[in-house]
């Protein structure tokens, strides 16, 4: 019997950005586990979407398909756009065995990704104590995702940083979350030396742009997570997650 099929599913983005970093992750995916099937569907913008994806896998012979939301948090994408769009799909293609694997974060995969790109940046270990992070998300007015970014936050602060604040780009940020901008402008003002901004997202687009325009007064600019070997591992992580078989009940004694 075969392996599931692995669906990554994207929000999709006009930046043409967005999609080739999607694609070098989900290349990256197939190197580190070779004969898996890898395939990539787009909620919006992009080619190909959800539904002709699996609409092809049918076609092809495939039953059984592992469907994994490319987002970091718990929000609206994951709560209301693609299980909608999973349920039409089992309705539409009644064939199809369709499983959702949970999103992406948090787990310790995604802050060595972080860090590795920091590292990039030129962060060194021993710069940590006089350096200021802004953890800059593109932002959700989503309690749960709120409640994770900012645990993020603290669980880095512990790693040395003199400083860590979450910050959001979208206009819609929740009060008490200030713009990358105000994050970098709060850490100067409190006397921190250094200040270095990373962006907690995927790939490049509108948001991250807008996070890399608010970056401007700091000294270091990480690179978005993009194809890192880390995130890499931490897609096939939840596809595992959620390839476990099904337990057979236990047999009830008469």
């Amino acid at each position: 019997m075969s392996a599931p099929v692995l669906l990554v599913i994207a929000h999709g983005s006009r930046d043409p950005r967005h999609a080739a970093t999607v694609h070098a992750l989900t290349a990256r995916v197939r190197s580190l586990r070779p004969g898996l099937r890898v395939e990539t569907g787009f909620l919006d913008f992009n080619a190909p979407s959800v539904p002709r994806v699996l609409e092809r896998l049918v076609a092809q012979g495939a039953g059984d398909v592992i469907a994994l939301p490319l987002l970091l948090t718990r929000a609206f994408h994951a709560k209301s756009d693609i299980p909608t769009v999973l349920h039409e799909a089992r309705t539409g293609l009644p064939r199809l065995r369709i499983r959702q694997t949970e999103v992406l974060g948090p787990s310790p995969l995604l802050n060595s990704a972080l860090e590795r790109r920091l590292h990039e940046a030129g962060i060194r270990p021993g710069a940590r104590s006089s350096t200021g992070l802004v953890l800059a998300s593109a932002g959700s007015t989503d309690p749960e995702a709120i409640a994770v970014i900012a645990e993020i936050a603290r669980e880095l602060r512990h790693t040395g940083w003199c400083a860590v604040r979450p910050a959001f780009a979208s206009a819609a940020s929740p009060a008490g979350f200030p713009r990358t901008e105000d994050a970098v402008r709060a850490l100067r003002a409190e006397g921190v030396r250094r200040v270095a901004v990373a962006p907690y997202v995927i790939a490049p687009g509108r948001l991250p742009d807008r996070i890399a325009a608010g970056a401007a007064g700091a000294d270091v600019l990480a690179d978005v997570l993009g194809a890192s070997t880390e995130l890499a591992r931490l897609l096939l992580t939840r596809y595992d997650e959620a390839h476990v078989p099904l337990a057979r009940p236990a047999s009830l004694s008469a």
